[in-house]
């Protein structure tokens, strides 16, 4: 059986070819197959965004900061994605828990 990677790199591989709804299939089943890779939440969260699913490409996004509580890009994408969904104070919230994640990491300690 692939690895998680070799499946994550399969289904992108589909979304660049044009496959978007197979891609988010395949990363749908990744994610079940392993709920911790965070790297599929990610992508379903862009594709869901992308294919005008906000609800649940803010669920996905949601999905990654609880995975990723220390990573500053994981709160950015996560207010870009409240964005799009037309979710402006959530979207602000999460931008400022990016900016201290980041602070937080030029200090040396998480947030």
């Amino acid at each position: 059986m692939p690895s998680a990677d070799e499946r994550y790199d399969a289904a992108i591989a589909l979304q660049q070819s044009g496959k978007t709804t197979e891609a988010v299939a395949e990363l749908e089943k990744l994610a079940a197959d392993e709920p911790q890779f965070a790297l599929a939440h990610s992508a379903l969260s862009v594709f869901y965004s992308r294919l005008q699913r906000h609800d649940d490409a803010v669920a996905e996004a949601q999905k990654v900061c609880e995975l990723e509580p220390d990573d500053p890009f994981s709160f950015m994408s996560m207010s870009i994605i409240c964005q799009k969904a037309g979710r402006i104070a959530e979207a602000e919230a999460a931008m400022s828990q990016a900016v201290e994640k980041q602070w937080a990491a030029r200090r040396g300690f998480t947030a």
